[in-house]
């Protein structure tokens, strides 16, 4: 869309959806606090992961309420290589390849990559090719650009599961590809709806999405580790 679609049509719509949360659910059943957010961690203990799924404002207001997730950034990914460190307004122009994307920060033993690929099934409408609601372009497309592959492996995973459970009537058009430089958007866009003061954003999801996947790594991170037994003495002789 042009520069002003984003302004535009959030504005236009806003007095709709400001009390709906990402999953299309009233906004009191979404917790309302992330105490992991600017909390001090050690960043070789915490990990990156990336999406793309529209409007990033939107995605970044999903993302911060998950528990765990540290911090986040809203900027552009998955463009073409020559077009380095965009701008929005060239990126709007949809001639950079890049996709509005947030880089999520977050701490493993708080949340797994499959929880935050959960989050993300559920705050947008991943069956729509380059398109989020009136937002049109390839700078909306849905994408999970995985670290590495680990992440690879669960995205596939969890898109293969989502796609069997049927929870989409349509097929899901996400794009699983290798993250690339990640270019941080300016000031202005971060944090926009906290920044504007206003309690929700313009972004909403067609279902709700818990993958057994997800829940098997939350019962995994909630697990007591196992310390080896201790091997007896050796009698003496």
């Amino acid at each position: 869309m042009k520069w002003i679609g984003k302004f535009g049509w959030c504005a236009a719509i806003m007095g709709l959806w400001l009390t709906v949360s990402c999953n299309g659910e009233p906004d009191a059943a979404t917790p309302k606090t992330n105490t992991s957010l600017n909390t001090k961690v050690d960043p070789m203990k915490t990990r990156q992961a990336t999406f793309a799924a529209g409007c990033f404002w939107g995605v970044e207001v999903a993302f911060r309420k998950v528990p765990g997730v540290i911090s986040t950034d809203v900027g552009f990914t998955g463009g073409n290589p020559d077009a380095k460190d965009p701008t929005y307004r060239q990126v709007c122009t949809g001639r950079t390849g890049h996709a509005e994307a947030v880089l999520v920060t977050y701490d493993p033993t708080k949340v797994s990559f499959p929880e935050l690929l959960d989050a993300f099934w559920t705050c947008h409408d991943p069956t729509t090719m380059n398109r989020q609601g009136p937002d049109v372009g390839t700078q909306y497309r849905s994408a999970i650009f995985f670290h590495d592959a680990e992440q690879e492996t669960a995205a596939r995973a969890s898109l293969k599961e989502v796609e069997a459970s049927g929870v989409f009537r349509r097929s899901i058009a996400t794009e699983i590809v290798a993250a690339t430089p990640f270019y941080k958007a300016e000031d202005y866009h971060q944090q926009y709806f906290e920044k504007e003061g206003t309690a929700e954003s313009c972004h909403v999801g067609i279902a709700n999405v818990h993958t057994q996947l997800a829940k098997e790594a939350a019962q995994n991170r909630a697990a007591p580790t196992t310390q080896p037994a201790t091997q007896p003495a050796a009698a003496s002789r």
